[in-house]
């Protein structure tokens, strides 16, 4: 199969629109060709494109920034002599400095399929901008490794955050190119926008379901993206950083696991086992021992249960990681009522709401691990209406 960065490299029509514009990119350490060149080199070394400016977002062009809420600063290309303006420094949004670079910007971004995964935000981010300075957008369109699968649910008005950019599930089931025609769309922006399709994309074929396994290397589009395992389990595990359980930051399979010093992980599984077993299909669980070597609980000994998705056993229909997380919570609330579970701290800036929350786009799901009388059809109660509307919404802005 063919990424968009590959068909606008090898496909002279493509390139065609461009002759004449100065050209940026909108990338990161994941932004690579099929023979692993980055994006920018690849671009700066085709002769009928005059490349300007590049653009990192969350964790840097670099991705050298490992936690959240780390500031990556303006630099310029040591090799290209180019400006590479940060998206996650002073600012979220190129200034109009920033903007008067370049008039195309190419978006060359590996995406997890997940609302919170700040690229999304990013996307939407320069949308805007460009629509207020007439500049044009043009997606690269690359595969959405988590596949088609929708579930989590919408967030809801006024909880919009970096993490939250607008009325979707945790886990939407599009590729930025399908995602930018939606925000355009929903937000009604009148932007220069074009998507450069992949060609061969098949979400719905096995064993990849959405990443092509064998085709491309897997690199990191951020630094705890480390595989394939990370990308399923992402759209669930990730609301573990609203809380004092270790995803597993600092540990070698981060976003796989989660744990901590003071549980019981067998029981913990059991009691999930017990309270709503069909949000355990399409995996394995695994108890284990980790002792992270940063971030939460550092140098404790923890007690954990790793998420598989890499065997036989992985059927990507029934794997549902959000409901799967949701469950991990509820067991650990009923087997240890006072569990400080939910993390108090600002979360990519906000303040005044707990975390748990904001990566939820609303206090729905706390609520039902908080409430002793809920049950499995209480969550589904919540989610299920709101997963069939998005399967519906969704429906003309896919392209594959």
């Amino acid at each position: 199969m063919k990424f968009g960065i590959d068909r606008l490299l090898s496909e002279p029509a493509l390139r065609a629109a461009l002759k004449g514009r100065r050209v940026a990119l909108l990338g990161h350490p994941a932004s690579v060709t099929a023979d692993l060149t980055h994006s920018l080199d690849a671009l700066m070394a085709c002769p009928d494109l005059t490349v300007t400016a590049a653009f990192g977002p969350q964790h840097g062009m670099r991705g050298d920034l490992q936690d959240n809420m780390m500031e990556s600063p303006d630099f310029t290309d040591p090799r290209h002599g180019i400006p590479v303006f940060s998206l996650y420094g002073e600012a979220r949004r190129p200034s109009g400095q920033a903007m008067g670079t370049f008039d195309v910007l190419l978006v060359d971004m590996q995406d997890l399929g997940c609302r919170i995964y700040t690229f999304v935000t990013t996307l939407l981010y320069v949308l805007e901008e460009s629509a207020k300075h007439g500049k044009a957008v043009w997606v690269l369109d690359r595969p959405n490794p988590a596949g088609r699968p929708v579930e989590g649910t919408t967030l809801l008005p006024g909880w919009e955050s970096f993490v939250g950019a607008g009325p979707m599930p945790m886990r939407h089931g599009m590729t930025l190119g399908e995602m930018g025609r939606w925000f355009i769309d929903h937000f009604k922006l009148d932007v220069e926008y074009r998507v450069i399709e992949m060609r061969g994309w098949a979400p719905e074929q096995g064993p990849g379901f959405g990443w092509p396994i064998g085709e491309r290397s897997w690199i990191n589009p951020s630094p705890n993206a480390a595989n394939l395992s990370m990308a399923r389990a992402y759209a669930g595990t990730v609301m573990l950083e609203g809380t004092t359980l270790s995803e597993g930051r600092g540990t070698t399979r981060p976003l796989e696991l989660f744990g901590a010093p003071d549980i019981d992980a067998r029981a913990v599984i059991a009691e999930m086992q017990a309270f709503a077993p069909k949000w355990l299909e399409g995996c394995r669980l695994r108890d284990c021992w980790f002792e992270p070597t940063f971030h939460k609980h550092v140098g404790t000994l923890c007690n954990g249960v790793q998420i598989h998705v890499d065997d036989p056993a992985y059927d990507h229909a029934a794997f549902r990681p959000w409901r799967l997380q949701a469950l991990g919570f509820k067991a650990i609330r009923r087997r240890y009522p006072d569990y400080a579970l939910w993390r108090d701290f600002p979360y990519e800036y906000v303040f005044d709401r707990l975390a748990i929350d904001v990566i939820n786009g609303g206090p729905g799901l706390r609520e039902w691990v908080d409430d002793a009388a809920s049950t499995s059809a209480d969550l589904e109660a919540l989610a299920g209406p709101d997963e069939a509307a998005w399967v519906e919404l969704r429906r003309p802005y896919l392209l594959y």
